[in-house]
């Protein structure tokens, strides 16, 4: 367990300080009164477990885990509309702290599941007393109405290991349905709501 302490110690690292990074693009919008395209952020870095099973499934030797393994640490942003997602995209384009080596549109390209999420592979630096350690990270961008239904689906997975029984299956792909409906619907008024999110923050710090 000590060599997995210190292979994943990097990992660790970065998420702690992409976290606190990412928040501060919200911070930066609030301070500047403007409506903030991130809603909250969570990160963590896979179990031991996970990284094994995914390792033998997909032929990574253990040699090659760094470069062959993009989401040993994982971010996720939430939003709430889905215009929010290209904002946050094109931030995390422009930064000079983290480079963007791939993207995985997952809302155009909707998976059968119902799936919907943008992914963000980065190369992001990380300083440790051996020097600088380059890392991938993978950031995912979705909505709340995407979240939800992926957090169901993801507790789902777990009892039926992908292999949903037709009546679950279809309620899932309806349930994303439902889920895209609510975000276009969303999007309909998105300038409304944040006019009058912009009014209440005002009205409580009065």
């Amino acid at each position: 367990m000590d060599e997995w302490d210190v292979f994943l110690s990097p990992y660790r690292q970065a998420v702690e300080e992409l976290k606190i990074k990412l928040k501060g693009i919200r911070k930066d919008y609030q301070i500047n009164r403007m409506s903030s395209p991130i809603e909250f952020v969570t990160a963590r870095v896979k179990p031991v477990q996970s990284i094994i099973e995914k390792a033998s499934k997909n032929n990574i030797s253990y040699d090659n885990l760094r470069e062959g393994m993009y989401d040993i640490a994982g971010v996720r942003i939430v939003c709430q509309f889905v215009d929010d997602i290209e904002i946050i995209r094109n931030q995390i384009s422009k930064r000079k702290d983290m480079r963007i080596v791939e993207e995985r549109d997952y809302i155009t390209n909707t998976k059968e599941s119902g799936y919907r999420s943008y992914h963000i592979i980065i190369e992001y630096p990380v300083e440790s007393i051996e020097g600088q350690v380059n890392i991938l990270a993978e950031i995912q961008v979705r909505t709340l109405a995407m979240n939800f239904w992926a957090t169901i689906e993801h507790t789902l997975n777990y009892k039926y290991s992908g292999e949903y029984p037709e009546e679950i299956k279809e309620r899932l792909q309806t349930a994303a349905e439902a889920a895209n409906k609510l975000d276009q619907e969303m999007s309909l008024i998105r300038e409304e709501v944040q006019e009058a999110q912009k009014f209440f923050s005002k009205q409580r710090n009065l």
